[in-house]
């Protein structure tokens, strides 16, 4: 028994002795040795998905009439209304209430919803292509053309966009507008590949010439040794070998004391044994 002496009032008139938690030994392994039957972590993850309980799922609902169906789409407006609001920056959430108006054939209000997604971020440019492949999946070819004008009018050095546009333009047959867009991208000064493009492209249409007058061009925004080598084929597999010498020896001017020269000079001795 305590002394009264040694009792804590903090303590409840109770000892030290009295309030101090008694752990008990850890239990020594004497054996060991591995059990006959082993479980393996997975077996212990399938015992439990087993034993789970089967999720509950609300009943699926069909909508019988007109009423039903209009109650339907107001309530589902209202959830993305009210989404929007409180995360009017999550562009995912904008494209998902604008490909749920499209599913419901309302074409003016998925257009809207676009619209007001633009304002909040139009630089993002996965909201331009996706607003322009749902007016294209369901074939408004002028409301896609408007669509990709503005695109890359606002956002010119997104290469994807320019690349969407012209593929339009040429899978409906109107080479002459893929042309026009193409050059008003070449305006811009695009990197390599964008030329090299414009070029395949013409070729694709046996426009020898006009793939002539880009090449042209070509050089002159990017004056690099890899273009006019890639010029110099572009001649030679024409069977143009004045041409293509011409080409060599106008790069040699304009490049013989960049640090890339010797590749020139090596392309230039090569095309020469060949001939």
């Amino acid at each position: 028994m305590a002394s009264a002496k040694d009792a804590d009032p903090t303590l409840g008139y109770l000892t030290r002795k009295d309030t101090e938690v008694k752990l008990p030994r850890p239990t020594r392994v004497k054996n060991k040795t591995p059990a006959p039957i082993q479980i393996t972590a997975e077996q212990i993850l399938r015992e439990a998905r087993e034993r789970q309980e089967a999720e509950i799922r609300p009943p699926k609902q069909k909508i019988t009439d007109a009423t039903e169906l209009a109650d339907y789409r107001l309530r589902k407006r209202k959830e993305f209304e009210d989404l929007i609001r409180r995360v009017r920056w999550n562009i995912s959430v904008w494209i998902k209430y604008a490909q749920w108006e499209e599913s419901q054939k309302d074409f003016n209000r998925a257009r809207s919803v676009w619209e007001r997604a633009l304002e909040v971020d139009y630089r993002n440019h996965t909201l331009w292509l996706k607003y322009a492949e749902v007016e294209m999946k369901n074939k408004f070819i002028n409301h896609a053309r408007n669509v990709w004008d503005r695109a890359v009018a606002l956002l010119p050095r997104v290469d994807q966009l320019w690349y969407k546009y012209i593929h339009m333009e040429e899978m409906l047959g109107n080479v002459a507008g893929a042309r026009q867009v193409f050059e008003r991208w070449m305006n811009w000064m695009p990197d390599q590949q964008g030329w090299l493009s414009y070029i395949k492209f013409e070729l694709r249409y046996n426009e020898v010439e006009r793939a002539r007058q880009i090449f042209e061009r070509f050089v002159q925004c990017h004056p690099k040794v890899s273009a006019w080598i890639r010029y110099a084929k572009f001649e030679m597999k024409n069977g143009e070998v004045a041409r293509g010498r011409n080409v060599y020896e106008r790069a040699v001017e304009k490049l013989a004391d960049e640090e890339e020269a010797e590749q020139l000079f090596v392309a230039f001795a090569e095309f020469e044994e060949r001939c």
